[in-house]
């Protein structure tokens, strides 16, 4: 881990969305682990959502969210693998500003120690929308966990060093 300073905690408001046909609030495992873990730290759910696995449906509920001026980070699971109907990056790429292209990398190599060449299958990505982050994880727990537990827990914490995203936030609509 970075070097923490002391400054204070400062809580991100973040939407969790899951991209699925057949995922239910009941049964959304992928979706509960990002909600228990971002407010395990002291982050706020501004939002959750299920959309279909169609890429007008995500990009407009990303969109949606992204413009919410209550929400700072968004974060989808699902959709990221290679069948024809994962469309999350191409929902993504749609409507982004910036790519962050770093993110997808680093969770690959992540993933790497974890299932090997697998990791090749996933396309996971993130992104600047209209001023808010997204990032877009796969759909298995597995890979939530990964995401939120090595990556996203020190990028959304401001004391977090040498940087992080949650600094860089004021700054995203310049």
């Amino acid at each position: 881990m970075g070097h923490a300073d002391k400054s204070e905690f400062l809580p991100v408001n973040i939407a969790v969305l899951t991209v699925s046909d057949t995922r239910t609030p009941d049964d959304d495992r992928s979706g509960d682990i990002l909600v228990e873990r971002l407010e395990g730290v002291g982050h706020t759910l501004a939002a959750r959502a299920i959309v279909k696995d169609d890429q007008d449906l995500i990009a407009a509920k990303i969109k949606e969210f992204a413009t919410d001026p209550g929400i700072e980070v968004i974060i989808t699971t699902g959709g990221t693998g290679l069948t024809g109907r994962d469309v999350t990056p191409e929902a993504l790429a749609q409507i982004a500003d910036k790519d962050i292209p770093g993110f997808g990398e680093l969770f690959r190599m992540i993933s790497y120690d974890k299932i090997k060449t697998s990791t090749i299958q996933s396309r996971a990505c993130a992104a600047v929308v209209a001023g808010t982050y997204v990032f877009a994880l796969p759909g298995s727990p597995g890979a939530c966990k990964d995401a939120w537990d090595d990556i996203l827990v020190h990028q959304l914490d401001i004391r977090f060093k040498p940087c992080n995203f949650v600094e860089m936030m004021p700054r995203l609509k310049e």
